[in-house]
C-alpha cells in the first residue's frame, strides 16, 4: 500500500539501512556457524557476497534516485523477495544450525507487514513456501560435495518447514488485519473531516439563506479592519433592512417570508462584487462589506441593489423595498463604531422614508 504523499528520501535510506543492519546480524551469525565448524565456511563466504550485493543495490537505487521510477520506490517487495531467497540458501548451507531460518524469517516478513498490501503478501507466503520447500529438497536428497553434509532426520526437516508455514502464514493473516485497520481508520478520518466541515458550516452560515451568518461577519470585519488600517484603503460597511417585512409575514405566512428571505439574499448577491461579503445579521437585516471601495461607488451599487425587484420562485415579483445605512471607516475608527454608524444611518433613512441609501458623515 502506497500513501498519496510521498515519501522523503531520507526515510526509505533509513529503512534501507535498518535492513542492511539485520541482513548483517544474520552473515554474522551465519559466520558463527561457519566459525564453530558446524558447516563449510565456503558456501558462506559466496553466501555472504550475493547478501552485500542485494543490499548495496537497494541502496545505490534509492540514494541516486533511480527507484522513485518504480512503482515501488523504497523497493520493499524487491527486498523482501531478496531477503527470502537468502534466507532459504542460508537454511540449506547453515547444516545442524539451520534452526536460525524461521527466525529470520519472521523478521523478514515483519516489514512487509507494514509495507506491503494482502495481496502481495499472499504472493511473498506463496514464493516463500516454495523456496523453502525447494531449500528441504535440497537438504533431504542432493548433497552435492560443497553442501555439508549432516543426517538431519526427516521429522525435523518437516517441523522446520512447518514453523516455516506458520511464519508465513501468520505473516499474512496479520497483513491483512493492519490493512483492514487502516482502511478502517481512514473511513473514520474522513467521516471526522467531513463532521468537522458540517460543523464549520453550521458554526459560520446562516442556515436559511446559505449566506456567512452574523458570527463569521464579526470575524470578516475585524480581519477587514485591520487590512484597511495597514493599507490606508477604505473600507465601507452597509446596514440593509428590508422594510415593512412583518406584513410579508402577516399576510402570506412565514413560509413565504423565508422564501422572500432567500430571494432577497440572491438579489443582493448577484449585484455585488466578489469581493464583497454579504452576510444575514439577523432577522431581515444584512450586512455588506466593501473593501476598497469609495463612498461614491459603494452609494451606487447599492442604489442598484435597492431598484432591482425581489424574483420569488415561478417568476413572481414581490414589492419590497429596502432601507441602508453606508458608513465609511474612519481613521483609527474600531468596527463597534463603524457598525455603530451604519446603524444610526439606517434609521436616518426609515426617518426619512424608507427606501432609501443614507451615507452616514
Amino acid at each position: 500500500m502506497h500513501s498519496s504523499r510521498p515519501i522523503p528520501i531520507s526515510f526509505r535510506l533509513a529503512m534501507a539501512g535498518l535492513s542492511a543492519l539485520l541482513m548483517l546480524g544474520c552473515i554474522g551469525a551465519m559466520h558463527l556457524v561457519a566459525a564453530a565448524g558446524l558447516t563449510d565456511p565456503v558456501p558462506v563466504y559466496w553466501w555472504t557476497l550475493a547478501c552485500g550485493a542485494g543490499i548495496t543495490t537497494v541502496f545505490v537505487l534509492i540514494r541516486s534516485g533511480a527507484s522513485r521510477r518504480f512503482a515501488d520506490p523504497s523497493l520493499t517487495l524487491f527486498q523482501i523477495v531478496y531477503a527470502i531467497a537468502c534466507n532459504a540458501a542460508a537454511y540449506v548451507i547453515a547444516g545442524p544450525a539451520r534452526g536460525i531460518a524461521p527466525p529470520i524469517l519472521a523478521v523478514i516478513m515483519m516489514f512487509g507487514v507494514f509495507g506491503l498490501t494482502p495481496r502481495q503478501m499472499v504472493g511473498v507466503a506463496l514464493y516463500g513456501l516454495v523456496a523453502f520447500g525447494a531449500a528441504g529438497a535440497v537438504v533431504q536428497w542432493w548433497h552435492p560435495a560443497w553442501l555439508s553434509p549432516d543426517s538431519q532426520p526427516p521429522a525435523l526437516s518437516a517441523a522446520y518447514l512447518v514453523m516455516i508455514a506458520v511464519v508465513l502464514a501468520s505473516s499474512t493473516f496479520l497483513t491483512t488485519r493492519v490493512h483492514s485497520a487502516r482502511a478502517r481508520l481512514r473511513s473514520q478520518k474522513r467521516e471526522l473531516a467531513a463532521a468537522v466541515e458540517q460543523i464549520r458550516e453550521l458554526a459560520t452560515r446562516d442556515e436559511l439563506t446559505g449566506l456567512p451568518n452574523r458570527r463569521c461577519m464579526l470575524e470578516m470585519m475585524r480581519l477587514e479592519h485591520a487590512r484597511a488600517q495597514r493599507s490606508r484603503q477604505p473600507l465601507l460597511l452597509a446596514q440593509l433592512d428590508l422594510d415593512h417585512f412583518k406584513a410579508v409575514n402577516d399576510t402570506h405566512g412565514h413560509a413565504a417570508g423565508d422564501v422572500a428571505l432567500q430571494s432577497f439574499a440572491q438579489t443582493v448577491h448577484g449585484c455585488v462584487r466578489a469581493s464583497d461579503l454579504l452576510a444575514r445579521w439577523g432577522g431581515e437585516e444584512f450586512l455588506l462589506l466593501m473593501a476598497n471601495t469609495h463612498p461614491a461607488d459603494g452609494t451606487r451599487l447599492l442604489e442598484r441593489v435597492r431598484a432591482t425587484p425581489v424574483a420569488l420562485p415561478g417568476g413572481t415579483q414581490l414589492s419590497l423595498t429596502v432601507s441602508v445605512g453606508l458608513a465609511e471607516l474612519a481613521p483609527g475608527e474600531s468596527t463597534a463604531a463603524l457598525l455603530q454608524r451604519a446603524d444610526a444611518a439606517l434609521y436616518g433613512a426609515k426617518r426619512l422614508g424608507r427606501n432609501r441609501v443614507l451615507l452616514a458623515h
